[in-house]
């Protein structure tokens, strides 16, 4: 365990000054216990600002408007990045949150239009949210300065009879990747005015785009810069990041051009404490602890017992609910006043999340809980407390949630509550590798033929594609034929043109599987939609028999209508909630690598996953009891993708029963699957991990146990396991023989109910069979 690195007797100058030092006290008072549910307490001190003058080139009616905002020089940072922008450089500024990037972009951009008034900036954002939250900080700034520079948002929230003045009017345009991609690429020849006069293109939360999303981006960006270059322009790329191991080599591989990186931040910062929070064990032999949903209610209600604003992140939408709920309950009985406390996910309607927001500034809101939709950087106001109910799966994402809290210089906690997942424990019982290592790197594969093959085919929608053009790489000459025998393209004086009837940006989601949502339709009274859910979130959630939580009310899912993708649900008082059972079979279809791996074989290549929701669990609030169950037969979902997987031979789990090899395979590739994503410092929902073809009777069974890209076409995760396999299981091996455990446990196996009596030694036999 880390020793405490600071003194709690040191008192701390806050505004709710009587809050945050007697629950540091009370967390110090705790690490004297035999077997501490602390497990390390991180003190980062404040340190001072350091500045520099305004650079010469700004113009003096910025200058003026900082001076009244009391704005005499910039942070280092904001100078350094000011002074690469100024200079024509591409840049990519790398500091903490709340450490006044947007200063970066909005001063060059700003000063360019002042220079000249034709000059056009579009700026993205990952959400919606997050560009109506900057637009506001931007227009403050323009209306202070009496600027005639107009700047608005366009997304599809925007009124269609304000888009053509948007269109025509906009010197700075707030979008997203979404909108960018099927509202203004496909309708280049409206926005003739920002595309020939376009010279900045600002991307902001940059570290947010990384696989999947970030790889669909990369081909957006591609499409940007082809319709940029036919209007004549050739806009400077300035781009925001959160701390990752890679971000100048993000920028790069995402824009395709060379970055200078400001990576050395000069904002002042408050003194920051970070707390790890492991809930003691209540039963030795199964390994099983307290709820970590429940500590993270009693780590949350001392928050508000000492009047601290806190945000409270949960890992999943139903955890997001479950807590509310819990919460709720405890202001309901006087914890804290009736309303303090708010949900805030995706699913929730834009008004509603709005209202949040700005209750939440305004400190009419105590407590907000919620998903990662809040990770990102709007501004909540003032916050004194981060918990976390769970490790969020990535350390970058860890530090920027706990960032949100002290973004007034003034001092904040931040608490990690730990669940029994095998990363979490290893994460809160080895705090030097969160504390004193490296946040992960932020991979994209922008090549992934499926999504390159969609953009392709956008491209030529937008605008012909010549011969010998390169879109991506050396191959497009083949693949524009491969779409021209399929009836998009057709060849014509030099060039391939799009000649099917379809609008192809309509068939691309950027950030899903399927871009199909489901309404959520409350049928209790008359007739009104509560919520939009996406596809894959829908099918564990809103099948029928369901319960559907919302704003911590329970809701019974009356008919889940799969054709029209609408869930018409009713108010209902219960004390429990579902939870949905999938089943997962993978399928190998072809081979890329394949080599010997101890008694056994490891491979590389291409697999078939199939995915249903078979059924659900009834879950009793607070006690965790299972208080039923049903069966479901809901649509199979079908993918291809990438996978690394292991051959097990019959005789390598010797003569034991069928029940037992499975077992030992379960609780080997849960052991592996923990091991798999801190090895690649990846999101551990970003693998999947499952067995492949049942046994046959009769025949003799050789199973194969895959780790899998859990996005169609692989996101290249799956190569560099196959390359240091020999690492992954050795490191499985030795995750389970560390576990005092007897039978198996959430840490290291998973529960003995899933992996039955044997689970633990059978699946260390396995791994220790192919080291």
């Amino acid at each position: 365990m880390f020793p405490l690195p600071f003194e709690v007797e040191h008192q701390i100058t806050t505004r709710r000054e009587s809050g945050l030092q007697p629950l540091l006290n009370k967390f110090e008072s705790l690490t004297r216990l035999p077997d501490s549910p602390i497990r390390a307490i991180h003190h980062q001190p404040a340190t001072p600002g350091e500045f520099r003058d305004f650079p010469a080139a700004l113009r003096p009616e910025l200058r003026e408007m900082l001076g009244r905002r009391g704005i005499r020089q910039l942070y280092s940072h904001q100078a350094d990045a000011l002074d690469e922008v100024f200079a024509g450089h591409d840049l990519v500024i790398v500091t903490p949150t709340a450490s006044g990037k947007t200063l970066c972009y909005n001063l060059p951009v700003v000063n360019r239009i002042l220079e000249a008034p034709d000059a056009r900036a579009l700026y993205l954002f990952p959400t919606k949210a997050l560009a109506e939250d900057q637009l506001s900080e931007l227009q403050a700034a323009l209306d202070d300065m009496g600027a005639a520079i107009k700047a608005f948002t366009f997304d599809g929230d925007t009124p269609s009879d304000a888009r053509k003045a948007i269109r025509q009017r906009a010197n700075i345009v707030l979008s997203n990747p979404d909108m960018l991609h099927a509202g203004i690429l496909p309708h280049h020849t409206k926005w003739t005015r920002l595309f020939e006069n376009l010279q900045f293109i600002v991307i902001d939360e940059l570290h947010s785009y990384r696989g999947v999303y970030g790889s669909h981006l990369a081909n957006v960006l591609r499409r940007l810069k082809r319709i940029c270059e036919f209007y004549g322009s050739k806009p400077q790329f300035v781009c925001c990041s959160a701390t990752i191991a890679n971000p100048r080599e993000l920028a790069e591989a995402l824009t395709g051009r060379a970055f200078a990186m400001v990576d050395r931040s000069g904002a002042p910062r408050g003194d920051r404490y970070f707390a790890f929070y492991n809930p003691p064990v209540v039963n030795r032999e199964l390994g099983i602890r307290r709820s970590y949903i429940n500590e993270t209610r009693r780590m949350a209600l001392e928050c508000l017992d000492q009047n601290l604003h806190a945000l409270i992140f949960a890992n999943s939408r139903l955890a997001t609910e479950i807590l509310l709920t819990y919460l709720k309950d405890a202001c309901d009985n006087g914890r804290a006043p009736t309303g303090s406390v708010r949900g805030y996910r995706g699913g929730y309607l834009p008004r509603e999340r709005r209202e949040i927001e700005q209750k939440m500034r305004a400190g009419e809101i105590r407590a907000i809980v919620a998903t990662s939709a809040l990770e990102l950087g709007i501004d909540l106001g003032s916050l004194d407390a981060v918990v976390m109910a769970g490790y969020p799966g990535t350390v970058a994402s860890t530090w920027q949630r706990a960032g949100r809290a002290g973004r007034r210089q003034t001092p904040s906690m931040a608490i990690l509550v730990a669940s029994s997942a095998p990363l979490d424990q290893y994460i809160v019982e080895h705090p030097e590798y969160f504390f004193g290592g490296s946040p992960e790197h932020a991979y994209i594969s922008p090549d992934n033929l499926e999504i390159l093959l969609s953009h392709l085919k956008c491209a030529a929608f937008e605008l012909p594609l010549a011969a010998g053009e390169a879109f991506g790489g050396p191959d497009t000459k083949a693949l524009c034929e491969f779409l021209a025998g399929a009836g998009f393209l057709h060849e014509s004086a030099g060039c391939w043109h799009w000649t099917s009837d379809s609008y192809p940006a309509d068939a691309v989601s950027l950030r899903a599987i399927s871009s199909d949502n489901f309404v959520v339709v409350d049928i209790t009274g008359e007739p009104k939609v509560i919520a939009e859910v996406s596809f894959p979130t829908a099918l564990t959630t809103l099948h029928e028999k369901a319960i559907y939580l919302h704003e911590a009310r329970q809701y019974h899912v009356d008919r889940f209508d799969y054709k029209e993708r609408k869930a018409y649900v009713r108010r209902v008082d219960c004390d429990y909630y579902t939870d949905a059972i999938d089943y997962t079979q993978v399928h190998e279809l072809q081979r890329f690598e394949e080599a010997p791996l101890g008694g056994a074989r490891k491979l590389h290549g291409e697999v078939r996953v199939n995915t249903q929701v078979v059924g659900f669990k009834k879950i009793r609030f607070y006690t965790l009891e299972n208080v039923g169950a049903g069966k479901l037969s809901m649509p199979e979902q079908e993918m291809h993708t990438t996978a690394f997987w292991l051959h097990a031979p019959a005789g390598l789990l010797g003569e034991s029963s069928m029940e037992d090899r499975q077992s030992g395979l379960t609780a080997a590739g849960h052991a592996l699957h923990t091991v798999a994503s801190v090895l690649l410092m990846c999101d551990p929902r970003d693998l999947g991990v499952a067995l492949g073809e049942e046994a046959v009777p009769g025949v003799a069974w050789e199973p194969n146990l895959f780790l899998y890209d859990k996005y169609p076409g692989g996101i290249g995760q799956s190569a560099p396991l196959f390359r240091m396999a020999e690492r992954v299981v050795r490191d499985a091996a030795a995750l389970i023989e560390a576990c005092p455990c007897e039978a198996g446990c959430p840490s290291c196996v998973g529960p003995p109910m899933e992996t039955g009596k044997h689970g633990k030694s059978m699946g260390l036999a396995l791994l220790r069979g192919l080291m």
